[in-house]
């Protein structure tokens, strides 16, 4: 079984890679003229429409075609995607193919989900999802330390951003070679044989509705805490003075600590209520962008975006388990994937909200905007939300 969890967790690997190497690449593009400083918010809205269309309209196709084949031919989508945007030489080509990628990774994220909760037991499900996350969130020191290294030289001539996309894109080798390996969800298979059929209209009925509405208003908020952070972190710490190259080796060393937040998540995941976990990141996010969005020495800078960092990505274990595990095998991936991509529109325009708030209010003015956001995620999972540790998938889908 874990063999299997570590081969799925390695195309999730790149994956990560694909969504996190936007806010490293971003002082690049903005030095090779690319983009102005203000286009960022519209290369990172580019992506996060892409996985809305992905995981909105187009993640049924998990429910329709397989987990096992989806997952192959979404990570050959955007990787190919990358490729091609990593040679382009305009803003609008630039934009365009960060949106396509996009809707290949939203159906990745989706499928990613259904799959591994439909491949474990009940008792171990909590630690499944954190030593996936811990394996994938490993892409994020790979690509901070490739974009120290690349993004601020121009090896043999091409733009060292350029090379630090064009790495992650070599995820596309070991496609095949994984695909190979990994069998179909048993569940899936079943609920194939079965007359019953999927249906968007299901995820509106008890008591799957409460369930909708808590994980829309919960997608709607989270990232704003963990997306504002993490595609906007070398942004912050330049518009604290630090010079560009500085700010990538400090990005750098917060980013090492994003595999020990799921290693961190293994130890309560099966013991300690899904939903308190989620209620109780949130909260460390909170206090700890408000610390950080304080501080202007580089080692207090350090110390709370790596607690920010473990935070959000306990957050990232808990919240990835529970909504897998709230709706039956037939409609898992178009539900998951319908609230989903609630997230992925929400970054679209918090991005803009952020770089507003950037401007007017500086650094702690952001952090107050994310405090605000992790408040109402607590209230809508601490409230709406079921219980689901080690009770069967069948048994919560009643």
């Amino acid at each position: 079984m874990w063999s299997r969890v570590a081969l799925i967790s390695l195309g999730g690997f790149f994956e990560f890679y694909d969504i996190f190497f936007a806010g490293y690449i971003a002082p690049g593009l903005v030095r090779s003229g690319l983009l102005p400083p203000t286009g960022i918010a519209g290369f990172v809205a580019a992506m996060f429409s892409g996985l809305f269309v992905g995981t909105a309209l187009v993640s049924f196709v998990a429910d329709r075609f397989g987990r096992r084949a989806i997952f192959t031919y979404s990570l050959l989508w955007y990787t190919v995607a990358s490729v091609i945007m990593a040679f382009q030489h305009d803003a609008f080509g630039l934009n365009l193919w960060r949106f396509i990628s996009g809707i290949g990774v939203g159906v990745e994220l989706v499928t990613i989900d259904a799959y591994l909760s439909e491949l474990v037991p009940a008792n171990l499900r909590g630690r499944t999802f954190a030593i996936n996350q811990a394996i994938q969130f490993c892409a994020v020191p790979v690509v901070a330390l490739l974009a120290w290294l690349l993004v601020p030289r121009a090896p043999f001539g091409l733009d060292g951003w350029r090379w630090v996309v064009l790495l992650g894109a070599s995820g596309a080798i070991v496609v095949w070679w994984i695909r190979r390996r990994v069998p179909e969800s048993p569940r899936w298979l079943a609920s194939k044989q079965s007359a019953t059929g999927a249906s968007f209209v299901e995820m509106w009925r008890p008591p799957y509705r409460r369930r909708s509405v808590m994980l829309i208003v919960f997608h709607l908020f989270q990232t704003v805490g963990y997306y504002g952070f993490s595609n906007w972190v070398p942004t912050l710490l330049i518009k604290r003075g630090i010079a560009i190259t500085s700010s990538l080796r400090y990005t750098f060393i917060i980013a090492i600590a994003a595999p020990f937040g799921p290693l961190l998540a293994a130890v309560i995941a099966d013991q300690l209520e899904r939903k308190w976990q989620i209620v109780l990141s949130a909260f460390a996010i909170a206090v700890s962008g408000l610390l950080f969005g304080q501080m202007n020495g580089a080692a207090w800078l350090i110390f709370f975006g790596v607690l920010l960092t473990l935070a959000n990505n306990i957050l990232s274990v808990s919240c990835h388990a529970y909504q897998a595990e709230l709706y039956p095998t037939r409609i898992r991936a178009l539900a998951v994937g319908f609230v989903y991509s609630w997230s992925r529109i929400s970054v679209v325009f918090s991005s803009f909200l952020i770089g507003f708030f950037l401007d007017r209010f500086g650094v702690p003015g952001v952090f107050t905007l994310i405090a605000g956001s992790m408040l109402i995620v607590m209230l809508a999972i601490g409230f709406l939300g079921p219980r689901t540790n080690n009770l069967a998938l069948e048994t919560i889908s009643n």
